[in-house]
């Protein structure tokens, strides 16, 4: 019997999934565990393996598609057994038969397919790939469209607001604006179509002039590769960060001392008391979800238009991973012990450096800890994981002198690095949080002792 497996989803926010290999092809035997195709959300890679045993009979999308969640992506079953049935592509009767009735929609259609499927060649065009695709496919009408993503860009749920409108691009508006023999996308607001373009008479086309002549240089061996999905959303965040923010750094240390001797009493009585591994790092972010509930400004999420304070610390610990950098989220690390911080901080990183972390993990920080101190970081500007209005760098430990008793002593220092968005507060909030979270750690002990 002829089984379909469907596109899994991977977490509640998550719509879609790409498809980023193939480990079968049709007519492969298929054992029960083999790994069918390998495919992503926005951060994380997962495999999906066969749950029956037979011939992979017929695959329904290829290597790079968008598929939406829950749609059958390939079958299983016995040799030569049909299942086209099972083919998301293939719409069903009604659906055909209630398609033939709207002569006018499908007119339009396939008219916008002749002048906005150029929209995949126009680089200036601020939009996203998927609102392209529903472009594509529905004949919205951009004249009407208010972007709503970073720095004007029109995303998905732009597109969809103007389909549940109704604003869709007649076929007659399509045919006369692609006779005018201009690019889809004009004049209006972020290259969308304008009033003035449909109405605009043809222009001359201008000859283009002649390319300078350019002698062939020999740049030696290099290696093209294409930007993993991953990386695309990594760069899209950290610059709408960059460029939407008004970032300021404070930069401090602290007596690392008492953290240090307790990190080695930890190590020391692991065997005989069963403790868990507890890291400098998760001492940092015990700290840290203690501190930042008495600096609500910073514990936040701010949008153009209000701040949102959290009772709770979600504290999000920045992970550098194969594939990318990645934030997984403590949820409520305030209510949590130091052993339970270390423990799920651990599993955390573990599944986001595996691939296999939960989507719905990487979103509802609150503040985000980045560490660089590993790498021989003495002080660096770590970017803000929008919407939050903060994040903490930890820096390397360096050897410092201090006066004691009138006596010259050496201590270990360790850096700290608080990036925080001058918008949602001001530099005196945030230097208090910094002095209150080096006192926390430099008295570690009276801190657990609360």
């Amino acid at each position: 019997m002829a089984t379909p497996v469907i596109m899994p989803r991977q977490g509640q926010s998550v719509e879609s999934c790409i498809i980023t290999k193939w480990q079968k092809k049709p007519g492969d035997h298929v054992a029960l565990g083999d790994v069918l195709f390998t495919y992503e959300t926005d951060k994380a890679t997962f495999d999906e393996k066969a749950k029956v045993e037979g011939e992979l009979l017929g695959i329904f999308f290829e290597e790079g598609d968008d598929v939406e969640c829950l749609l059958n992506v390939c079958v299983i079953g016995n040799k030569g057994e049909s299942f086209e049935e099972f083919n998301p592509k293939n719409a069903a009767p009604a659906e055909k038969a209630e398609e033939a009735e709207k002569p006018t929609q499908t007119e339009t259609v396939s008219a916008l397919q002749q002048t906005v499927a150029q929209v995949s060649d126009n680089e200036h065009l601020k939009i996203s790939p998927r609102a392209k695709n529903l472009v594509n496919s529905t004949g919205a009408d951009l004249r009407f469209c208010t972007p709503t993503g970073p720095n004007g860009r029109i995303i998905e749920r732009d597109v969809r607001k103007l389909i549940s409108e109704g604003k869709t691009v007649s076929a007659a508006a399509a045919k006369e604006y692609a006779a005018s023999g201009k690019d889809v996308f004009g004049t209006g607001i972020g290259g969308m179509i304008s009033t003035a373009d449909l109405s605009a008479p043809a222009e001359e086309p201008k000859a283009a002039p002649a390319p300078a002549a350019v002698a062939a240089v020999d740049f030696g061996e290099c290696e093209e590769v294409k930007l993993p999905n991953i990386r695309k959303v990594i760069a899209r965040q950290m610059h709408a960060s960059l460029s939407e923010m008004a970032q300021l750094t404070l930069n401090t240390s602290f007596d690392a001392t008492e953290i240090l001797a307790y990190r080695a009493k930890v190590k020391e009585g692991r065997e005989k008391l069963g403790l868990a591994n507890i890291t400098l790092n998760d001492i940092i972010l015990f700290a840290v979800s203690r501190v930042l509930p008495n600096h609500k400004d910073l514990n936040a999420n701010f949008f153009d238009d209000r701040i949102v304070y959290y009772k709770h610390v979600n504290l999000g610990v920045a992970v550098d991973t194969p594939r990318g950098l990645m934030v997984p989220t403590v949820f409520g690390a305030d209510t949590l012990s130091l052993s339970d911080i270390s423990a799920a901080s651990k599993k955390l990183q573990d599944e986001a450096k595996s691939g296999t972390v939960n989507p719905d993990l990487l979103k509802g920080g609150t503040f985000t800890v980045t560490n660089l101190g590993s790498l021989g970081v003495e002080s660096f500007t770590p970017v803000i994981n929008p919407p939050q209005t903060g994040i903490l760098g930890v820096d390397n430990i360096t050897t410092r002198i201090k006066l004691v008793n009138g006596e010259v002593k050496p201590y270990q220092a360790m850096g700290l690095s608080l990036t925080f968005d001058h918008r949602a507060l001001d530099g005196a909030p945030a230097a208090k949080f910094l002095s209150d979270l080096v006192s926390a750690l430099e008295n570690f002990s009276l801190l657990l002792a609360k």
